[in-house]
């Protein structure tokens, strides 16, 4: 985990909440999720090769994240259209959230070496609104590893 990011946003703090819009437009409320585990999982962009490889993985090892019954979402500054295709092109089951001003990506630090961009990064929120797991990665080049994250979702549900 990288230790190099300013934010506020560290491992025991309160996850701030936010609101953006879904592939299919609807809401999501961060705040509506209290009581589960939530997985944030910030990509810097729909159908560019590292991210397209990430959110298929995800989708490959679907049911073991699905097991965990938690609410496993990607965030990205494309819009709304564009989640709903990237999502519809390669049968992505998790919501893609639209932070097309990449104000939720600067709350949580999510921010890239590359200017404009959003680093690939992951939160787990646990089900009393606390940061239980943290990775940024400012490059991007390398993505997390599933069983890290699925890993984390376990502790903290514990």
């Amino acid at each position: 985990m990288s230790s190099e990011n300013k934010s506020p946003v560290r491992v025991g703090s309160s996850a701030p909440d936010f609101a953006l819009q879904d592939g299919d437009g609807a809401e999501f409320h961060l705040a509506d999720q209290r009581g589960k585990v939530v997985v944030l999982l910030f990509y810097p962009g729909d159908e560019t090769p590292v991210c397209t490889r990430q959110m298929c993985s995800v989708r490959d090892r679907w049911d073991d994240y699905a097991a965990t019954g938690a609410e496993v979402v990607g965030i990205s500054t494309n819009t709304v259209a564009s989640h709903k295709s990237f999502a519809e092109h390669h049968k992505l089951p998790l919501r893609l959230l639209a932070d097309v001003d990449r104000k939720v990506a600067d709350l949580y630090g999510a921010q890239s070496i590359i200017p404009g961009k959003v680093a690939r990064s992951v939160f787990v929120i646990d089900g009393q609104g606390a940061i239980r797991y943290r990775d940024v990665r400012p490059l991007g080049l390398l993505r997390p590893k599933d069983n890290d994250i699925i890993r984390a979702i376990r502790e903290a549900q514990a």
